[in-house]
């Protein structure tokens, strides 16, 4: 039973924030979708800029941001009902009323339910990669979907992204300047050394590499050149092989970072 003061962890990383005494919780999860587009305001019963977390997994880096950044909102969203559930109690335990967690496909999303020009950042860390080759259809990272993400951002908006599978991070290396002013992220995140996700903290505990960006929305490609750009570009169409597979079942509990091969992109 969660105890007032208790700071969780995970893999011996706290998870950000303390639970706090029951009277103060918040209610962060979005049960029932309104029709699109969503009206952000209403959403979270406020003005404020929006942060998205897709595939938030178990909510580790959307709680990080949302503590340190009380003033912005924050959204997180994966496929599967299960990691809500534990992002949503560990929301409401530390009474963030600037979060909300809802259970839907990042692509139908992005494409039908978000404002164009209407967030401030999204972030994407470690999409499925799908390692079988039948499935690789179904990978979150595509040209169209970039497009969406490009058409979504207000202007310099950013998006953030990180993966340890080399495959994934060649393609996007080669898409990304597309559609934002894109630059490698060497070094670790400074706001959370560890990882920003479980599925980082269980890459780098296989000392495996991270790859991470960060981009910046481009203002010279209008929302019709990147929707017309994105039916040149190639799809995410790798071959997705290596050391980091053997995390799949060790990660099981994280949504995006659990890499189930459940859902779209996920």
């Amino acid at each position: 039973m969660a105890r007032p003061g208790e700071v969780e962890e995970e893999f011996g990383v706290p998870i950000p924030g303390a639970i706090l005494p029951e009277a103060d919780w918040a209610r962060t999860a979005l049960k029932r979708w309104p029709l699109p587009p969503l009206d952000w305001d209403a959403v979270f019963g406020r003005s404020a800029p929006v942060v998205l977390d897709l595939g938030c997994g178990n909510g580790r880096y959307t709680l990080s941001s949302a503590l340190a950044r009380p003033e912005w909102n924050h959204f997180g969203l994966d496929v599967l009902p299960v990691v809500i559930r534990y992002a949503t109690r560990r929301a409401n335990q530390r009474g963030l009323h600037n979060v909300r967690f809802g259970v839907k496909d990042a692509q139908a999303f992005m494409r039908d339910f978000v404002p164009a020009g209407s967030v401030a950042e999204v972030h994407l860390y470690h999409p499925q990669p799908f390692h079988d080759p039948r499935k690789a259809h179904l990978r979150l990272l595509t040209p169209r979907f970039l497009a969406d993400v490009h058409c979504a951002l207000g202007p310099g908006g950013l998006f953030v992204t990180q993966t340890d599978n080399p495959d994934y991070w060649d393609y996007m290396t080669r898409v990304l300047p597309c559609y934002f002013s894109f630059e490698a992220h060497d070094a670790a995140w400074p706001d959370a050394p560890e990882g920003r996700t479980r599925r980082e903290i269980l890459a780098k505990g296989r000392h495996l590499r991270i790859f991470r960006g960060i981009g910046r929305r481009r203002e010279d490609v209008s929302t019709a050149e990147a929707r017309a750009l994105a039916d040149t570009l190639p799809p995410p169409s790798f071959t997705s092989r290596g050391p980091w597979c053997d995390l799949d079942a060790a990660d099981a509990e994280g949504g995006t970072s659990g890499w189930k091969d459940q859902g779209r992109g996920f």
